[in-house]
């Protein structure tokens, strides 16, 4: 069994470890996913690229870079922005057999039975936590942005009724109430960033992409550049992700 096909069953909001961890294997050493790496798992979370395409074309990238001058030279493959191609030529195979053969072939993750009351009770609660001090944070220096991040603590507190409430959990409709939580709160922080911070997050953005540019389209770049400036934002404003993919 190939590694792709031993990873078929898996936790489907254990996107992000899954991927972080199998890349470490790559590696060979478990180093710290940059900032970069993160933004482009972000990105193929928010297009839907199923998991086990993203470890085929994460193989495939090392089979490929394992033939390159910098391997012969002995320079190691350091992101995974090296893998971005291979990825979504894996994931279009992937959408062209299920197609092929039918409705049967796409297997639907069942986000149902990934966590326990208990586990979502206490991500919320951490979440509402750190943002009730992120208030405190900004009262004084920044009180439109505390007031934005109090209406996303009150919001999420407010879905912690939802966990409570008796029947099944829908989690795919609590991701959605999160994502739109996230992306009016990115937005807010884009708002009140400090000039200064913004342009220099550009500049990191555009120094770690420089190599990697010319492997990507227009579309995947702008995608990516925006999912690398969200997680510097929330990271600035020391906020903690609020997407059921963060709880493990």
């Amino acid at each position: 069994m190939n590694s792709s096909e031993a990873m078929t069953e898996f936790n489907y909001f254990n996107y992000f470890t899954e991927i972080e961890e199998y890349f470490w294997q790559k590696r060979g050493a478990h180093l710290l996913v940059s900032p970069l790496d993160w933004a482009i798992v972000e990105t193929w979370q928010k297009a839907g690229i199923p998991l086990p395409a993203v470890i085929r074309g994460i193989d495939r990238a090392f089979e490929s870079y394992a033939r390159s001058r910098r391997a012969a030279g002995g320079r190691q493959l350091k992101s995974l922005a090296y893998c971005v191609d291979a990825v979504l030529d894996a994931a279009e195979e992937e959408k062209e057999t299920a197609a092929g053969a039918g409705p049967s072939a796409a297997r639907k993750a069942n986000p149902a039975e990934s966590f326990s009351r208990d586990e979502l009770r206490s991500f919320f609660s951490r979440n509402i936590e750190r943002l009730a001090a992120a208030v405190l944070a900004s009262h004084t220096t920044q009180p439109d942005l505390g007031t934005r991040v109090e209406e996303t603590r009150l919001r999420l507190t407010e879905m912690l009724t939802l966990i409570d409430s008796p029947g099944s959990l829908e989690l795919e409709d609590v991701e959605r109430r999160l994502t739109v939580l996230e992306e009016k709160l990115t937005a807010a922080l884009t708002a009140n960033a400090p000039e200064d911070f913004m342009v220099e997050v550009r500049r990191e953005m555009d120094r770690q992409l420089a190599p990697y540019r010319r492997k990507m389209t227009a579309a995947q770049l702008s995608q990516l550049e925006r999912q690398y400036v969200q997680k510097r934002l929330w990271e600035r404003y020391n906020l903690p992700r609020l997407s059921l993919f963060y709880l493990t």
